[in-house]
């Protein structure tokens, strides 16, 4: 009964696109073409040279190197692998769904359990600094003060994520005591000798290392690309059929219960799907700067449904659940929140209270520095993305000629 059910409900879902795409073609179109322009400026050659070094660095073994060293901190504080270590960096400095593609691979490898690799993609997944600082506060709200507030509130929220879920099936990963046990002593010698160990175990010579972290980055890529475009066009389909509307005007009463403007309604339904554009749509609400930090915190923990497709089409492909991801999600949501209302005055109020008394020193330094990298970013981002599609179909056609 349960499998007739979702049969019916996916074929509707479907079929009510499908007329909506019909119906709105223009509106469609020009969504579609939004996403694709985020993709193909921005997202893809931001991107692509974290997931190419990150294949190399698992592939060469530098990342059994960073485990081994790391196991001492990661062990107790998430009960992960020491190579976990590398997914959260990774994912921090790159964004999303680079901790997804991260663990996957490490379970690939065999380096993680299911378990293991369950807990790690919970706290890996979190927005680029990047992101933070010159797309959300310069770019959004033309606030570079803010971005402090909200960097250290998603970046601690997400570590408190990770020490949440550091219980989570705890009794099923028998290994746990083993891997402990089997590994007691934690030196840069022993560190060298698992790298080691680890890229002789690599047959593939240096040749198709490279040619293989080319294709699968390329791959995920695109597959990424096909989700941001497909939201985009979703976000606007239940906007032009009134479902936003009225999803929208339900949270916003929900909202005015709580003595909350019901403006923040529709933003927040937004953000729930796509986070630019519910960033975006919070930042124009005429309201405090304090709520509308708070909300933004929530979405970029939330990470959106856009995001989290993408983070399951990676895992669909292991035996990795999605499920304790996505109750992560809602976890880092509410602790980013709870944080930025506990830190708001120390770090932004505070901040900018000391800010004046300072006696400003001229420095001849972009203003807003994280605008620049942005616009350089998008100015070289097509560029970069034709060289290396056309890179990696090139290796493909190669591949299947041999």
């Amino acid at each position: 009964m349960t499998q007739i059910l979702k049969t019916i409900l996916y074929s509707m879902t479907t079929i009510f696109i499908a007329i909506s795409l019909i119906r709105f073609p223009d509106q469609s179109l020009e969504a579609s073409i939004r996403g694709l322009n985020l993709w193909w400026e921005v997202v893809f050659p931001s991107l692509l040279p974290f997931f190419i070094i990150a294949e190399l660095l698992i592939s060469f073994g530098v990342v059994q190197f960073i485990g081994v060293l790391f196991e001492p901190v990661m062990r107790p504080l998430f009960n992960v692998p020491g190579t976990g270590s590398f997914g959260w960096f990774m994912g921090m400095a790159s964004g999303y769904p680079t901790g997804a593609k991260i663990a996957t691979r490490l379970r690939e490898e065999q380096q993680l359990t299911r378990i293991e690799a369950e807990r790690l993609i919970a706290f890996t997944n979190a927005s680029s600094p990047l992101f933070i600082f010159a797309a959300i506060s310069v770019g959004f709200f033309q606030n570079a003060s803010l971005g402090i507030l909200l960097a250290v509130c998603h970046y601690l929220g997400n570590t408190f994520v990770g020490i949440c879920m550091r219980f989570y099936g705890k009794r099923k990963d028998r290994s746990q005591q083993e891997r402990i046990d089997e590994t007691p002593n934690y030196s840069i010698r022993k560190a060298f000798s698992a790298m080691h160990r680890t890229r002789l175990e690599d047959k593939r010579p240096l040749g198709e290392v490279l040619g293989d972290a080319v294709v699968h980055s390329v791959k995920t890529l695109v597959m990424v690309g096909g989700f941001i475009v497909l939201f985009s066009v979703l976000t606007k389909l239940l906007f032009l059929t009134g479902i936003s509307a009225f999803i929208g005007q339900f949270l916003g009463d929900l909202l005015t219960f709580f003595s909350i403007s019901s403006d923040f309604g529709l933003p927040i339904l937004s953000g729930l799907f796509e986070i630019t554009i519910g960033v975006q749509s919070i930042s124009v609400v005429q309201d405090t700067l304090f709520l509308q930090a708070v909300f933004v915190s929530f979405i970029l923990g939330f990470n959106g449904f856009s995001v989290q497709a993408q983070v399951a089409s990676i895992l669909a492909k292991t035996d990795i659940r999605f499920a304790p991801y996505f109750f992560a999600r809602i976890l880092h949501g509410l602790f980013a929140s709870i944080l930025t209302i506990l830190l708001y005055k120390p770090l932004y109020i505070d901040r900018k209270v000391f800010d004046m008394h300072v006696v400003p020193v001229h420095l001849d330094v972009p203003e807003n520095t994280w605008s620049v990298i942005l616009e350089k970013l998008v100015a070289i981002g097509p560029l970069v993305t034709i060289v290396f599609i056309g890179f990696s179909l090139f290796l493909l056609y190669n591949r299947r000629q041999n």
